[in-house]
């Protein structure tokens, strides 16, 4: 079996190259300050940004699947997510609907906060309703950018539990953090991102 992720020389005008692979089931966590690339490094994985290099999902290489169909499965989280209907609940496919329900009570969610409009909800209310549509989409690598860094200390704790839970069950996962305890909660590798270039941290 090929990693799930295998990425060869990636770069863009602004940062790389990179060169690293991501099984199916690991979580890397890439850590340093900001302005040092990190998020430019997930916008290229998703091909966001223009890049070159080769990146290859389960074997197949990037450049034979859809930009559509890629960003599918390699999901991008940013730090602050995009809302383009009126409330979080729209944002859900009817076959989405299950796996969201089975979701929000994990995170500590209303299913009535569906309903309400994006713009009522809290800061960390929609940090959470992201990571529970994200989630909903069956991606097999997520890419997440400080996904709680609006949350309080409970919500961090059962935001981390839950990735855990998803990794286990075979997610990949690249998130991005400034909490060194979020790091080692939830990641088996450890990257450090300096002056757009990234280095392994040996454990």
């Amino acid at each position: 079996m090929p990693p799930r992720l295998q990425i060869h020389q990636l770069q863009s005008p602004l940062a790389g190259p990179y060169s690293f692979e991501l099984a199916a089931g690991q979580c890397i966590t890439i850590s340093g300050p900001s302005g040092s690339g990190k998020s430019l490094l997930l916008r290229m994985l998703c091909d966001l940004d223009p890049n070159t290099g080769e990146i290859l999902l389960d074997g197949a290489p990037r450049s034979g699947i859809s930009a559509p169909a890629w960003r599918a499965q390699v999901l991008y989280q940013p730090a602050e997510p995009a809302w383009w209907l009126p409330t979080a609940g729209a944002h859900f496919k009817p076959g989405q609907i299950p796996r969201m329900q089975e979701l929000l009570p994990q995170l500590n969610l209303s299913p009535a906060l569906l309903e309400h409009e994006v713009s009522r909800l809290s800061t960390g209310e929609r940090q959470r309703m992201a990571l529970i549509r994200s989630l909903a989409c069956s991606p097999k690598v997520l890419l997440l950018d400080e996904p709680t860094a609006a949350l309080d200390p409970e919500s961090v704790a059962a935001s981390e539990a839950l990735l855990r839970r998803e990794v286990a069950n075979g997610l990949s996962l690249i998130l991005v953090t400034h909490s060194e305890a979020q790091a080692q909660t939830l990641g088996h590798r450890h990257m450090t991102m300096r002056e757009r270039q990234l280095h392994e941290v040996i454990q």
